[in-house]
């Protein structure tokens, strides 16, 4: 099982990358996609009015991760060894790293500071290359 970011998500609904999609598809294919819960409304507040209802549609089928107080002691944590390595995350993408730590599962991403946190062996990240 895999998060995906929205990064990836964004990229799998435009089509622009053909290995991509594909890779994303045969994992989904596969039920092995999880979706963290700000995920989905990220893709959901960038979506039209005309593809929201398919999206919430299909976005539900994933198995969706949702925060609980570990998360957020999780993050707290990250948020104190961060600063001490001179790193700093924003909340959204130190919630949706938590929730893939806590699943442990690797986090597909394009996102820079995602590769700055497996550097502080917060996460796991997927490559489909």
């Amino acid at each position: 099982m895999i998060l995906a970011d929205t990064s990836v998500w964004i990229d799998y609904f435009r089509g622009a990358n053909r290995e991509l999609t594909a890779h994303l598809q045969a994992l989904l294919e596969d039920d092995k996609v999880a979706l963290a819960i700000p995920v989905k409304i990220e893709i959901l507040s960038g979506s039209s009015a005309k593809d929201r209802t398919r999206l919430q549609r299909v976005l539900q089928a994933l198995p969706i991760l949702i925060p609980a107080q570990a998360t957020w002691e999780r993050m707290e944590a990250w948020t104190e060894k961060a600063g001490a390595n001179g790193e700093r995350f924003g909340v959204v993408d130190l919630l949706i790293a938590a929730l893939a730590a806590e699943g442990d599962m690797p986090l597909w991403s394009h996102d820079a500071d995602f590769r700055r946190m497996k550097k502080l062996g917060f996460i796991r990240l997927h490559s489909h290359a």
